[in-house]
C-alpha cells in the first residue's frame, strides 16, 4: 500500500477538480435559466441553489452576483470554484514527488490564474467554460501520464464519488425548477449529455426521461449509477484480496447499496420525491468518504464544505 499521505492527496485532487468542474456546470445552468426566463424569481432561485450546494443560514437578500461570489469567485468560501482549485493544487503539492511533470504543471498553472486575479476577472459564461476546459486538461493529462497503480485508483475514486454527489445536485436543482423554463434541457447540456440523451431516447424529451438518463444510464459517464459503479471498481482494485462473503470495506458496501437501490427501485418511486432522494445520495457520498478516510488516510486534507 502506498503512503497514506500520497493516497489521500490523490483522492482529493480527483475530488476537488471534479467539484470545481461540476460547480461550474451547475452555475452555468442556473445563470442561463435566470437570464432566459423572466418568470423566475432571482432571489428564491439563487437562495435555492445555495441551499442545494450546502450553504445554509444566508442572511439578507441573495442576488445572482452574491451567489456567483459565494460559489465561484470567493476563495474564502469553502464551496467556491476558486477554493476547490486552490485545494487541488495544495493536494498536488503534497504529492508532488508522485505526479508527472505535465500533470503538476497543469494543476499549478490553473491555480496561478486564481492567485494572479485572472480568474476573478472572467465573467459568466466564459468563466464556466474556462473551468470546464481546465478540468478536462487536468483529467486528460492524468489519464495520459499516470500508471494504473494505487495512486491512479485513488484519483479516480475521488473523482467518481464527487461526480455522483454533484450530479445529484444538478438533478435536484433541475427538479426544484419544475415547470419553469427548460431546466432539464439546460441540465443535460451542462452535463455534455444532451446529444447522447436524444440518441438514447430518440428525440423524446421529458422530465422523466432526463432524470432516468442522469441517474440510471449505465453507459453515460456522468450518470450517478455509472459513477457509483466506477467508484466500486476502484475500491475493489485497492483491496489486495476480497473476502469470500460480504464486504469488509465499508465505503464499498455503502456505495454498492446505494447503487443497487437506485437501479432496482422503480423510476416512478424515485420521481415522487426526487430532491429527498438526492439528499440521501449526497449523505451516502459523505459517509463513504469518511469510511475511505478511516480505512486509508490520516484525514488531514478534506476541505470542509456544506455537504448534506
Amino acid at each position: 500500500m502506498m503512503l497514506s499521505r500520497i493516497a489521500e492527496s490523490m483522492f482529493w485532487i480527483g475530488r476537488y477538480v471534479e467539484r470545481a468542474e461540476d460547480t461550474a456546470r451547475i452555475l452555468d445552468v442556473q445563470t442561463q435559466l435566470l437570464l432566459e426566463d423572466t418568470a423566475l424569481d432571482e432571489e428564491s432561485t439563487c437562495h435555492g441553489l445555495l441551499s442545494h450546494m450546502g450553504v445554509e443560514d444566508v442572511q439578507g437578500p441573495v442576488t445572482m452576483s452574491r451567489m456567483l461570489d459565494t460559489l465561484c469567485y470567493d476563495g474564502g468560501s469553502s464551496v467556491s470554484i476558486a477554493a476547490a482549485l486552490s485545494a487541488a493544487r495544495e493536494s498536488a503539492r503534497r504529492a508532488r514527488e508522485t505526479l508527472s511533470v505535465p500533470l503538476w504543471e497543469v494543476i499549478n498553472t490553473t491555480h496561478l490564474a486564481i492567485t494572479s486575479g485572472h480568474f476573478q476577472s472572467r465573467r459568466p459564461p466564459g468563466v464556466f467554460q474556462w473551468v470546464r476546459e481546465r478540468a478536462a486538461l487536468v483529467n486528460g493529462t492524468a489519464d495520459a501520464t499516470m500508471t494504473r497503480d494505487e495512486g491512479w485508483h485513488f484519483l479516480v475514486l475521488g473523482r467518481m464519488v464527487e461526480r455522483a454527489d454533484m450530479t445529484s445536485r444538478l438533478v435536484a436543482t433541475a427538479s426544484a425548477t419544475h415547470g419553469q423554463g427548460a431546466p432539464w434541457s439546460t441540465t443535460l447540456r451542462a452535463c455534455g449529455g444532451y446529444e447522447a440523451f436524444l440518441r438514447t431516447y430518440r428525440g423524446i424529451e421529458t422530465e422523466r426521461a432526463a432524470a432516468e438518463f442522469l441517474l440510471l444510464d449505465r453507459l453515460f459517464p456522468r450518470s450517478v449509477v455509472f459513477s457509483l459503479n466506477r467508484a466500486e471498481q476502484c475500491l475493489e482494485n485497492l483491496e489486495s484480496g476480497g473476502p469470500r462473503a460480504g464486504f469488509q470495506n465499508e465505503a464499498q458496501r455503502m456505495l454498492g447499496r446505494m447503487r443497487a437501490e437506485l437501479e432496482y427501485r422503480s423510476l416512478a418511486e424515485l420521481m415522487t420525491d426526487l430532491p429527498h432522494e438526492m439528499e440521501r445520495l449526497q449523505r451516502t457520498c459523505a459517509t463513504a468518504t469518511d469510511a475511505v478516510t478511516r480505512r486509508y488516510f490520516a484525514g488531514a486534507e478534506a476541505l470542509s464544505w456544506g455537504a448534506l
